[in-house]
C-alpha cells in the first residue's frame, strides 16, 4: 500500500483493503487448522531469516543491541509462535461444560470462532514483540490483520512492512505504515477487533473511534507502577532484581517499575544497593545495555521530570546521543512533577513510608497501574498486597518477569487497559466463544411448554 498523508484517495485505498480482507475472511479461507498453523510457521521461519536485518533495524532507531533486542523482543516472540503452533488444536477444540438438569438429556460446551478483520497498532517501545506477538494471536485465532507499527522507530517499522508485505497474501496479512494520518484513515473503517498497545490518551481515541462501529477492543496502556519494599525485604537480592527491571530499555518499558515506595527503615540501605547495582551494571552503549530515548520529544519530557534538588544519583545525560544516565531521586512527594505521569524513562522516584497502610493508601490515590511489585516475606503483607491493590499483573519478590510466563495473561485494568493476551489468552483475546446447548429429539418433557400450573413450577424450580 502506498504512503500518503490523509486524503481521500489514501482513505479509499484503506477502505478497499478492509473489503478484500473481509471478502477473504469470509471464503473461510483462514478458518482451517492446516492454514493457521502454516501461516504461522511461516511467519516463524522468516524472522528467523530476516533475524539479522531485524536487530540492525532496531539499533538504527534507538541504539538497542541485539544482545536486548533477543533477550526483550525475538526470543518472546519466537516463543509465542512456538506455544501457538503447539497449542493451536487443543485451542481451537470444543470446550465442554456442565449442563443442568433443566436441560438433561443434553450437551453444552463453547465453540471458539474467528472474530474476522482485525486492526493490530504496536507500540514503539517494543516495536516488534508489540506488533508481532498480538498479531500471532490474530493468526492462530484464524483472522485477517492489518498492521499498524509505530511510526516513530522508523526502520523497525520498514523491515516489518517487507517481511509481511512482501511473503504473505494482502488479503490475509498487511502492515500499514504511517503517522496520525494514516493511523485515523485506519481508524474510520470497520473492524471486527481492535488491539492497540500505547498510551492511555491515545487509547481513549481508538476506543471511542471503535465506538462507532461497536468494535471489540484490547487496550493495553501503561500507568505509574510501584514497587514496594517492605521492612522485611531482601535488600540485596530485591533491588538488584528492581535495578535490572526500572533500567532495562532505558525504562521505557510499561511494565517497568515507575516509583519506589520504601519503608524508612530500610531505605538508607535501599538507596546504597541501589547506586551499588546501577554502578555494577555500568549501563552504556558500549556495554550493550542502554539504549536511547526514542526521540528528542520524549527526551525533552523525560528531563523536565527531574528536580535537580532531588538527585541523589545521576541526574546527568546527553541530548545529542538522547541518552539520560540512570537516575534516582529521593524525597520525592506525589506533588512533583515525576509523579504526575508515567516516566517511561531511566528515573526512579523513591518515597519514604512508614506503615503499609501508608504505602498502599498512596497506591491507591493514583489510577490503577498496568504493573505492581511488592518486596516482602511477611505472609500477611503478600495477603494484603494481592488482594487490596488493583493492578493488571505483578509479582512478589520480582519485578516484571511475570510478562515471561506464556501461562500468566498480559493485561491492565481501568486507566492501564483492558483485555489481556499472551499464550492461549492471546488465542481468546481474537475468537468470540459461542455458547451451545446440543439436545437429542429422542426424549422430550413438557415442562417448559404452555399450560402452566403449580406443579410444574414447583418441578422447574427444584431442577433450577
Amino acid at each position: 500500500m502506498n504512503q500518503a498523508i490523509e486524503s481521500p484517495a489514501f482513505e479509499a485505498e484503506v477502505q478497499q483493503l478492509v473489503k478484500n480482507q473481509r471478502a477473504y475472511f469470509m471464503s473461510n479461507a483462514t478458518r482451517p487448522v492446516e492454514f493457521r498453523l502454516k501461516q504461522l510457521k511461516k511467519l516463524k521461519a522468516l524472522l528467523l531469516q530476516y533475524e539479522e536485518e531485524m536487530h540492525e533495524a532496531i539499533f538504527n532507531d534507538f541504539g538497542k543491541s541485539k544482545y536486548e533486542n533477543q533477550l526483550t523482543e525475538f526470543f518472546p516472540l519466537i516463543d509465542e509462535i512456538n506455544i501457538a503452533i503447539k497449542n493451536l488444536k487443543k485451542w481451537m477444540q470444543h470446550k465442554s461444560v456442565k449442563t443442568n438438569l433443566l436441560n438433561f438429556p443434553a450437551k453444552s460446551y463453547l465453540v471458539p470462532e474467528p472474530l474476522g478483520v482485525t486492526l493490530v497498532i504496536g507500540a514503539w517501545n517494543f516495536p516488534y514483540n508489540l506488533s508481532l506477538t498480538p498479531l500471532v494471536g490474530s493468526m492462530a485465532a484464524g483472522n485477517t490483520t492489518i498492521l499498524k507499527p509505530s511510526e516513530l522507530p522508523v526502520e523497525t517499522s520498514k523491515i516489518m512492512a517487507k517481511i509481511i508485505n512482501e511473503n504473505f497474501d494482502p488479503n490475509y496479512l498487511h502492515v500499514v505504515e504511517g503517522a496520525i494520518p494514516e493511523t485515523t484513515a485506519l481508524l474510520k473503517q470497520r473492524y471486527d477487533k481492535i488491539f492497540f498497545t500505547g498510551s492511555p490518551m491515545v487509547g481513549k481515541i481508538v476506543n471511542r473511534a471503535a465506538a462507532e462501529h461497536l468494535t471489540n477492543v484490547t487496550l493495553e496502556l501503561g500507568g505509574k507502577n510501584p514497587v514496594i519494599f517492605n521492612k522485611d525485604a531482601a535488600m540485596k537480592t530485591g533491588v538488584k532484581r528492581m535495578i535490572w527491571s526500572k533500567f532495562v530499555n532505558s525504562g521505557q518499558l510499561c511494565i517497568a517499575p515507575d516509583y519506589a515506595l520504601v519503608h524508612k527503615d530500610v531505605k538508607q540501605k535501599f538507596l546504597e544497593l541501589a547506586v551499588k547495582e546501577i554502578e555494577k551494571a555500568n549501563f552504556s552503549a558500549e556495554n550493550n545495555n542502554f539504549v536511547q530515548i526514542i526521540n528528542h520529544r520524549n527526551f525533552d519530557r523525560v528531563v523536565g521530570l527531574i528536580d535537580p534538588e532531588k538527585v541523589y544519583y545521576g541526574g546527568t545525560y546527553d541530548r545529542k546521543d538522547r541518552r539520560i544516565n540512570p537516575t534516582i531521586l529521593d524525597n520525592v512527594t506525589l506533588d512533583d512533577a515525576v509523579m504526575q505521569e508515567e516516566i517511561f524513562g531511566p528515573i526512579l522516584p523513591v518515597i519514604e513510608f512508614e506503615t503499609i497502610d501508608e504505602a498502599f493508601e498512596i497506591i491507591k490515590r493514583i489510577e490503577k497501574p498496568l504493573a505492581a511489585y511488592l518486596f516482602s516475606d511477611s505472609s500477611a503483607v503478600k495477603e494484603r498486597f494481592l488482594h487490596e491493590i488493583p493492578f493488571g499483573s505483578g509479582a512478589i519478590n520480582d519485578c516484571v518477569m511475570q510478562v515471561t510466563n506464556p501461562n500468566i495473561p498480559f493485561g491492565g485494568v481501568g486507566n492501564s487497559g483492558m483485555g489481556r493476551y499472551h499464550g492461549k489468552y492471546s488465542f481468546e483475546c481474537f475468537s468470540h466463544f459461542k455458547g451451545v446447548l446440543d439436545k437429542p429429539t429422542v426424549i422430550e418433557t413438557n415442562l417448559k411448554y404452555y399450560g402452566y400450573n403449580e406443579k410444574q413450577l414447583k418441578i422447574i424450580k427444584a431442577l433450577s
